[in-house]
């Protein structure tokens, strides 16, 4: 188990890029959250296993279709287990 943050920046909001990033986290077993944030970008944090963490990454490179991401930042970090599923903040 490990545990993904992310900071998505380009076009992000408005596309419903968190709704299919949760989509993309469940169908991968993630737990975790994405939220908007003040500056324009999407914030996730997402734990469970490298794999599927490394899937989820590539996809928020891409994101939904109306998105258009123009940087990831990313770093990894030891997982919390605080999280129940994945969910979207508002």
């Amino acid at each position: 188990m490990i545990r993904l943050e992310a900071e998505v920046h380009g076009l992000v909001q408005g596309v419903f890029f968190r709704y299919s990033a949760q989509r993309q986290a469940q169908a991968l077993g993630l737990t975790g959250h994405v939220e908007n944030r003040p500056d324009g970008s999407v914030h996730v944090i997402a734990e469970g296993n490298r794999d599927a963490l490394e899937r989820l990454l590539q996809w928020l490179h891409k994101g939904p279709e109306l998105a258009n991401v123009t940087w990831v930042d990313a770093s990894w970090s030891e997982p919390t287990d605080a999280f129940a599923g994945f969910t979207i903040r508002r």
